[in-house]
């Protein structure tokens, strides 16, 4: 079989838990249950930064966040970062992009706020990462209001209708022109606020009960996200109706490819930049290091991938030596992340690694969470730990033990019973933030010495305690 194409579809802001196939009991996803039937789940995949800018960054290069000291927004990817496209044009694949980029930092939030300029402002050809097909903007956040940009073409072009269908419209098409194996990324804001989807989906969500999340908290108030509901509940139906959405156009994905003979030597993955806590907690957004926020869907299937499901814990940064061990690919150099492509053909039982790393490392603006203080965290398979604090250094924040608490509602961080486990944890967190030198200061802890912490006396930084 010849190489195959690699199609990887990047839903923004959908957590792992809002997908038939991962459990939710309100949504249908038929097109997507399907894939991850056929192929192999990864029930325990995080964003390892759960912001979209930071997230796209380690997707597009394979590197952790804190390595350029990414905030969570505003930032700026240099054209000399060497991305997932130049891997694979080198390796003969026609490269494509189609949709949100958000990796150019043009958001305008300094000063102000201004989406609509950003929405209307073209990626420079240097600054899309050298995907040979182009088709696509920073950021818009309003689905009936979307323009792209054909490589260095100066025109906008206008998506007449739904972000999400426009979308899946131009990558269809560009599929049936393409001559030999193709790589395509494929990345809808929907369902990222705001909230709203095409007039047949609302309706079919209309008034519908709703099972929420054992912890959702309703006695609060909540700030509308979208122009179609009245509160938290409607925004959650309005999600669910965009998620919707997303599955047909799944379907009509691979009905595509299937008519064109070219499903068979096709990957089709779907993931997500980070999720979405819509009460969870009592919260909205993403940026904490909860499952609804960080925790994503992560999917391969068609080609190689065996039906199978995957307990141990994934990240963002397995996703560009996977991508490219599916093609066949080996990076021109070292990276942080593990290739799963073993696990997906089936030749691996498991993931050889026993955590993944967790990290929030700057937020510019100030009143936002995480301004004042950041976060890092080591995510095992059955437990997550957290450390928080400003440059004083982090110190032991949250301990869940996501076998018998996967809701996260008791906090075992200073329970006597797991100061071992918490312990071990913590001793997992410095050692791999010693590995990917992060920079992060952490405070002394469980008899272990602190890290990156400044020493007065010594006038210098004390990098390994």
């Amino acid at each position: 079989m010849s190489r195959p194409n690699i199609i990887l579809i990047i839903a923004d802001q959908l957590r792992r838990q809002a997908l038939g196939c991962y459990g939710d009991p309100n949504v249908s996803t038929p097109h997507i249950d399907a894939l991850a039937a056929a192929g192999t789940r990864f029930d325990a995949a995080s964003s390892t930064y759960p912001v979209c800018v930071p997230y796209r960054f380690s997707l597009m290069t394979g590197e952790y966040a804190h390595t350029r000291f990414i905030p969570s927004i505003e930032w700026r990817m240099s054209p000399a970062e060497r991305t997932l496209a130049d891997e694979l044009n080198e390796a003969g694949y026609a490269t494509a992009l189609f949709g949100k980029w958000h990796l150019y930092g043009n958001f305008g939030h300094y000063p102000g706020h201004n989406v609509v300029k950003a929405s209307r402002t073209p990626v420079p050809r240097p600054f899309q990462g050298r995907f040979q097909r182009f088709a696509g903007f920073d950021i818009c956040n309003d689905p009936w209001d979307t323009y792209y940009w054909n490589e260095d073409d100066p025109t906008p072009q206008k998506i007449d209708g739904f972000q999400t269908d426009g979308l899946f419209d131009l990558a269809i098409a560009h599929h049936g022109q393409v001559d030999g194996p193709f790589a395509t990324v494929l990345s809808v804001e929907p369902p990222h606020p705001i909230f709203t989807a095409p007039e047949s989906y609302l309706e079919r969500w209309r008034d519908r009960e709703i099972v929420l999340r054992d912890n959702v908290e309703l006695g609060k108030q909540y700030n509308k996200r979208g122009p179609h509901g009245r509160d938290l509940i409607d925004d959650l139906r309005v999600y669910y109706a965009m998620i919707e959405n997303l599955d047909d156009n799944i379907g009509r994905l691979v009905a595509s490819l299937r008519e064109k003979g070219q499903l068979d030597n096709t990957v089709i993955a779907l993931t997500a930049d980070h999720g979405e806590l819509l009460g969870s907690h009592g919260l909205l957004a993403k940026q904490r290091p909860w499952e609804e926020s960080l925790g994503v869907p992560l999917i391969v299937s068609g080609g190689p991938a065996v039906a199978a499901t995957v307990a141990d814990p994934v990240c963002t940064e397995d996703l560009f030596p996977t991508l490219l061990g599916l093609a066949g690919v080996t990076p021109a150099g070292p990276k942080p992340g593990l290739d799963l492509s073993p696990v997906v053909r089936g030749e691996a039982g498991g993931v050889p690694r026993e955590g993944v790393l967790l990290e929030f490392v700057a937020e510019m603006r100030p009143g936002l969470p995480f301004h004042d203080e950041t976060w890092r965290g080591i995510r095992t398979r059955r437990y997550k730990y957290t450390v928080l604090g400003d440059a004083h250094g982090g110190r032991p924040w949250q301990f869940f033990d996501l076998e018998n608490d996967p809701y996260e509602m008791t906090n075992l961080v200073d329970d006597p019973t797991h100061a071992a486990e918490v312990s071990r944890h913590h001793a997992l967190l410095r050692d791999r933030l010693v590995e990917t030198y992060d920079h992060y200061v952490l405070a002394p802890a469980f008899g272990a010495p602190g890290l990156n912490e400044w020493d007065p006396e010594a006038k210098f930084q004390r990098r390994f305690g």
